[in-house]
């Protein structure tokens, strides 16, 4: 089983992972984590924190020579802007962040307190933890790319394509979209939001190639993989709603149109043409993309800020302001990635089970057999 903490504050002296359970053997690609950290600081549309933060992960235990050794493995990643202790308390709270029921909660006047750390500045951490994972599923032919689908309520025309095409036209847009004609249209939205002292959300897609069947299980609620996906989705900042698949539209559809038809064949085995139920049936991988879309809100530090009410003296005010984005969208696709691999890396250690890169691989190819010859 794979599990990890995050700690650190926004402003901070720096932020920190721990991560326990990667199998020992591993050859961590450093810098496809640091490609990773500065793809989450990029993005049309973000602010000015990002041309002042140089993100980099520096590895405190758990290699040797680069190499994990099975033990737990300590993260860090610097804050050059850690001033923390010179910022200005907040007394006026932002109408949809965790600012008020934060407070209210810890019994903070201050609410620098809570948006230190309910900061997004957080996934910084959340990110690396990811992108360790996706080292690990690299290993068994696993790969996972998240794409920006909408923004501002425009919304990108998809074809299908493989994953190494996808990954090339994220790499080539400002906006992490395979569009080009509607890149154009969305940058134009966030510059007119930008203008307007507004924000902006939208939606991202990750598509999970090469998981075997049988990943997640139906045998307690807290196992199904489509559960576990959606949760670490819906704890990204900002996410307001997760789909798998058809999502919505298979609740608008009939059960003909909503399922997957099963063929086999002798070279492929059990197969599927469509994707509808988005490569997880009953909670399990089913050996079909997995493929999932998260929504997420415009973000609530606005420029223009809305009403609020000072904690003190409870008289109307306007929201604080702090620097922040206009559109996040991009960004956050890279968090989902992120997330969504470590769970997928956790799913695959609780199917085959191992301490080692070594023994994982037998066991791999030990249930690759078992499953062709059914």
């Amino acid at each position: 089983m794979l599990r990890y903490l995050t700690a650190g504050e926004s402003h901070g002296e720096c932020l920190v992972a721990t991560v326990e359970g990667m199998p020992a053997g591993l050859k961590v690609d450093v810098e496809s984590i640091d490609r990773d950290m500065e793809l989450r600081q990029q993005g049309y549309g973000r602010g000015a924190r990002m041309k002042i933060e140089k993100d980099r992960v520096h590895f405190l235990s758990g290699l040797r020579s680069g190499v994990t050794i099975g033990s737990p493995i300590a993260i860090q990643i610097e804050n050059k802007d850690n001033t923390i202790d010179r910022l200005p308390p907040v007394f006026e709270p932002r109408p949809g962040h965790a600012d008020l029921s934060g407070a209210l909660k810890y019994g903070h006047r201050d609410i620098r307190s809570v948006l230190e750390r309910a900061s997004a500045r957080e996934t910084a951490a959340r990110v690396a933890v990811g992108s360790l994972a996706k080292c690990l599923l690299k290993e068994f032919g696993i790969s996972v790319h998240a794409y920006v689908v909408m923004i501002g309520g425009i919304w990108a025309k998809m074809r299908a394509v493989s994953a190494q095409e996808l990954a090339r036209a994220i790499g080539h847009s400002l906006v992490r979209c395979p569009d080009r004609a509607v890149e154009k249209k969305i940058i134009s939205a966030i510059d007119k939001a930008k203008a307007q002292g507004n924000t902006l959300g939208g939606a991202f897609e990750i598509r999970v190639t090469g998981a075997p069947v049988g990943l997640g299980s139906f045998v307690q609620w807290d196992r199904k993989l489509d559960g576990r996906l959606a949760r670490a989705l819906m704890s990204v900042q900002t996410v307001k709603a997760v789909e798998m698949g058809l999502g919505i539209r298979s609740s608008q559809s009939l059960g003909s149109e909503s399922h997957d038809e099963i063929f086999w064949t002798k070279s492929r085995g059990f197969y599927r043409k469509t994707e509808s139920a988005g490569g997880i049936e009953g909670g399990m991988s089913n050996g079909e993309d997995i493929v999932m879309r998260a929504y997420l809100k415009p973000i609530a530090t606005l420029k223009r800020p809305l009403r609020s009410v000072d904690v003190r003296t409870k008289k109307p005010v306007k929201a604080t302001y702090q620097r922040s984005d206009v559109c996040t969208v991009p960004a956050a696709s890279v968090i989902g990635e992120a997330v969504v691999a470590f769970e997928m890396a956790d799913a695959l250690c609780e199917k085959i089970g191992g301490d080692s890169i070594h023994e994982m691989m037998r066991n791999y190819k030990g249930y690759l057999k078992q499953v062709h010859e059914f």
